[in-house]
């Protein structure tokens, strides 16, 4: 049976209304509900940004004391109305029945936000945000959709595509049905990037080579597929089969897909399947250069990430001044996976007269990994990492270290870390522009982090 959260559509609530926009001028306000456009209420933001193409356009708008009203307005063509929501579905999210043993969301604790309980297996959020989904919990109708909104490219995780592997990893026997899936994308011309989260033991091996083929078959249905190691933390049930990635592990990955870049380079014109960073990491190999990424198809798979980091760094760092007028000493955060591919950053920032980076290489206690990437550090990781050490006049903190804004995955807060540390907190926006930026801010102080 298939596995959905959604109901009935629900009006969408307002968050923000961008300055100098149509809805300002309607007079919109946060906490308004949109119930429908030319007549038609919208299931989620792709049918919204749909609808609010045309240019006359009547909505039907619910405010803040309940009462509802019509407003019509005329604009141009694919002008945006400048709305923000609360989600970007308006009919509940699509949720995933399927029991995979490496499942991320299967190995957390007891206690922490309900939201990150929430398994998500929803092709609108796939093509919005380029999240992933297994395609298994699709009705027929889904794809019809798909197809007729031409939602492409969407973002696939594989793992194999031996039928009875698949199904076992996945614990679905729909998984049997890639194949079949794939040629339905490849007839009706639209495009997925595909995800291998790799098992030792299980999909490596024989198995790996038959999966890149099959999917290279596919190209340029599949434009891209990206292989990253299996992630365990020490929550992951007691009766799994899956065993961690070892350093030898990832020497044998490397080696056995690196042949398979340079074969498609020659037949595709592309590498076509791509290896995270954490492989390199795990090797203790250094990264590729930036030329090897082509276009960085992969991004959001963690292919190419830091390279592409450290590349932009050297760009931004030429804004750095020789010197700082009054000394700075910052202690700057990440996870320990990085520790070697980011200390030329802090190398080049020591070189500025006056100012200090200390290099802060932490592993994620709570999750129970020796070795962690700086996403997954926790609150409780931080404070623990930072025991006893001279933390200078602030911390940098990278916001992927954070989840809706302002907390850590454990449900420990910006405002309570600082208050832990008793020195501000400078949270980082993850760009290489950002973090020369933040070196460069006057610093505030805890209160004003806390409060201000």
């Amino acid at each position: 049976m298939l596995s959905s959260t959604r109901s009935t559509i629900q009006p969408a609530t307002v968050t923000r209304v961008l300055p100098g926009s149509i809805a300002e001028e309607l007079g919109f306000e946060p906490g308004d509900r949109l119930v429908s456009i030319n007549g038609k209420a919208p299931r989620d933001l792709i049918d919204y940004q749909f609808l609010c193409a045309d240019d006359v356009l009547t909505l039907e708008v619910e405010d803040v004391e309940g009462v509802r009203h019509q407003v019509e307005l005329e604009k141009e063509y694919d002008e945006d109305l400048g709305l923000e929501f609360d989600s970007a579905l308006f009919d509940g999210l699509i949720q995933c029945n399927n029991g995979c043993s490496f499942c991320f969301i299967d190995q957390q604790p007891e206690g922490l936000r309900g939201t990150l309980y929430l398994k998500d297996d929803d092709y609108r959020l796939s093509f919005l945000y380029g999240s992933y989904l297994t395609l298994t919990n699709l009705p027929p109708q889904e794809f019809e959709r798909i197809a007729q909104m031409r939602l492409s490219p969407l973002y696939v995780s594989v793992h194999a595509t031996e039928p009875d592997l698949r199904a076992k990893l996945l614990k679905n026997p729909r998984g049997r049905l890639l194949m079949e899936q794939l040629a339905w994308f490849q007839k009706h011309g639209l495009e997925i990037h595909a995800q291998i989260v790799l098992c030792p033991g299980l999909n490596d091996g024989e198995q790996l080579d038959r999966t890149l083929t099959d999917l290279a078959s596919f190209y340029p249905t599949v434009r891209s597929a990206a292989v990253v190691p299996i992630g365990l933390t020490q929550y992951r049930p007691a009766d799994d089969d899956m065993v961690p990635v070892t350093k030898a592990k990832a020497e044998e990955i490397i080696e056995q897909v690196l042949p398979y870049q340079k074969r498609y380079k020659k037949q595709l014109g592309t590498s076509f399947s791509w290896l995270s960073d954490e492989w390199f990491l795990l090797a203790g190999r250094p990264l590729p250069l930036r030329k090897h990424y082509e276009d960085f198809p992969q991004l959001g798979n963690g292919v190419g990430s830091l390279r592409k980091f450290v590349h932009e760094f050297q760009t931004a760092s030429t804004a750095l001044p020789k010197s700082l007028s009054k000394k700075r000493h910052y202690t700057w955060v990440v996870g320990n996976a990085v520790k070697e591919a980011f200390a030329p950053i802090a190398e080049r920032f020591n070189q500025v007269e006056g100012l200090t980076v200390s290099l802060a290489a932490i592993p994620s206690l709570f999750w129970g990994q020796q070795v962690s990437v700086t996403g997954l550090l926790t609150g409780h990781d931080i404070l623990q990492g930072l025991k006893d050490r001279d933390l200078g006049d602030a911390l940098l903190l990278p916001a992927l270290t954070l989840k809706d804004g302002r907390e850590f995955l454990d449900s420990m807060t910006v405002d309570t870390l600082a208050q832990s540390l008793g020195i501000p907190v400078l949270v980082v926006p993850s760009s290489a522009q950002a973090l020369v930026e933040s070196v460069n801010r006057d610093l505030p102080t805890v209160v004003e982090v806390m409060f201000g």
